[in-house]
């Protein structure tokens, strides 16, 4: 399994891992200091990104309990799409999420779910379709079957995050279709965010799936079905029916001998087809009860997997990608800080990298590049002949205070 570009760290003990990192101890009320200024600057760019979010998603957003102050134009909707897309995307990539393959989706629908129920997915309902992940594990859970008889371990690759982005069809679709999407309107677009979602059960994050039976539910309610039902025409419906096989023969023509039918005959036929009406009545509730037992299932591991819907999802990324970026570019100037004659592009990033493995048993892949860059944008290291350098934490917070007051920086 590939290392994740996530880092399993919160914003705080990675400031306090590095803080214990620095060459310096002398330094650690500056190098405090630094870590508010760094992360109130990270703070207010994705504060922008966050309005922008809102912005573009109103149009399409379902849980909108505001009142739109203009009706949206098509080419407007369409703009506001491809800028919400864009930028959601950006998002995703700066909280170190991966996208889930065209081929994950498909394993996941071949693949037997580990809470035993079937789903199926109507993928032409949708206009746009697009899965994200973060955290990948391999994870074993003992399965039980046969009553408890038989038990099972199985082996299955778990996300610890999956963010779901979907836009319905438009609603000609759905006319000339003669279905209306349950709960949601056509055109919309509607985002989620998950936890703990095995790679084997990502159809149930769909929103149209449908619960069906799996082909050992089919036998196992059709073979107690057709012994219950010979059991019930045996020896309820017997003798009637054979007194009625009596008579048809007789008037096709086949028996030579007549059939008399007496009041008695009648009304055993008749109490043996309602037994036999019971009957059926009985297994049907039995299918049923069943099918509403997976959808059960199924509403439960929802409900506990669920983490966040629509617009409440980008505050919960946007903190998850404002705390990457706060931890990335932090981790590269400590160590830019503590090497004096500073480090080539890829020595910093071995040297990350085997930090987090040799003294937190802790496999990732660093994303120096977007490091790096942060770093330069906010003018805190220098490259000179392929070698980065940290400017000294006085320099780092004058720097970030004047980008601070730079901000807002009106005349009269």
């Amino acid at each position: 399994m590939a290392a994740e570009r996530f880092i399993p760290f919160r914003k705080q003990d990675i400031i306090q891992m590095c803080s214990q990192a620095l060459a310096d101890e002398k330094s650690a009320l500056s190098f405090k200091q630094f870590c508010q200024l760094l992360s109130s600057v990270i703070h207010y760019d994705y504060h922008e990104l966050l309005e922008s979010l809102k912005n573009n998603y109103a149009p399409f957003d379902p849980n909108a309990d505001t009142q739109q102050l203009t009706n949206f134009s098509l080419a407007q909707r369409e703009q506001c799409q491809t800028a919400f897309a864009d930028n959601f995307a950006n998002i995703l990539n700066a909280a170190n999420f991966e996208k889930i393959t065209e081929q994950d989706l498909q394993d996941a629908l071949t693949e037997e779910s580990l809470f035993k129920v079937r789903l199926e997915v109507e993928f032409d309902d949708f206009e746009q379709v697009v899965f994200y992940r973060r955290g990948e594990s391999q994870l074993s859970e003992t399965i039980t079957s046969f009553w408890g008889l038989r038990k099972q371990t199985i082996n299955f690759t778990n996300y610890d995050r999956v963010a779901v982005f979907i836009t319905f069809k438009d609603k000609d679709y759905f006319e000339q279709k003669k279905q209306q999407p349950i709960g949601f309107e056509p055109s919309s677009t509607i985002v989620k965010l998950f936890q703990n979602v095995p790679k084997a059960d990502l159809e149930m994050l769909f929103p149209n799936s449908e619960v069906r039976m799996r082909p050992i539910d089919k036998v196992i309610i059709g073979a107690s079905a057709v012994v219950g039902g010979a059991v019930v025409l045996v020896t309820k419906l017997g003798a009637s029916i054979l007194l009625l096989a009596a008579l048809f023969a007789f008037w096709l023509g086949w028996r030579s001998e007549t059939v008399a039918m007496t009041q008695q005959h009648l009304i055993s036929f008749a109490l043996g087809m309602g037994v036999f009406g019971g009957f059926i009545f009985k297994e049907w509730s039995k299918f049923k009860n069943r099918k509403i037992k997976f959808m059960k299932a199924l509403s439960d591991n929802l409900y506990f997997k669920n983490l966040d819907n629509n617009a409440g999802v980008f505050h919960t990324l946007i903190d998850a990608a404002e705390e990457e970026d706060f931890k990335e570019a932090l981790l590269a100037y400590t160590f830019l800080l503590n090497a004096t004659a500073g480090l080539s592009s890829a020595e910093l990033d071995k040297q990350i990298e085997t930090w987090f493995s040799e003294q937190y048993h802790c496999q990732l892949d660093f994303e120096i590049s977007d490091a790096l860059s942060k770093l330069e944008k906010m003018n805190l290291v220098s490259l000179n002949n392929g070698r980065y350098q940290a400017v000294s934490l006085t320099q780092a917070k004058q720097r970030l205070d004047q980008r601070w007051d730079s901000i807002f920086n009106y005349n009269q």
